[in-house]
């Protein structure tokens, strides 16, 4: 797999991570960008052999939400 495929899948499960912030906690973006980037999940996504890339946005997310 590319390095490119890689980021993509990474910088989706973001994305859909900072979606269920604002709908399940009524965080505004930035608030909801910055809970993310600031989180142990995210150190964990953006290491691409903890494989956590492949999983789903909602697995991820469960991780998160375990913070």
């Amino acid at each position: 797999m590319k390095k490119a495929d890689i980021k993509f899948m990474m910088n989706y499960r973001v994305e859909e991570m900072v979606k269920y912030l604002m709908e399940d906690h009524n965080l505004p973006m930035l608030k909801a960008f910055d809970k993310v980037y600031n989180s142990r999940t995210y150190q964990l996504l953006m290491n691409p052999a903890t494989g956590l890339y492949f999983q789903s946005p909602a697995y991820v997310y469960s991780y998160l939400e375990e913070e």
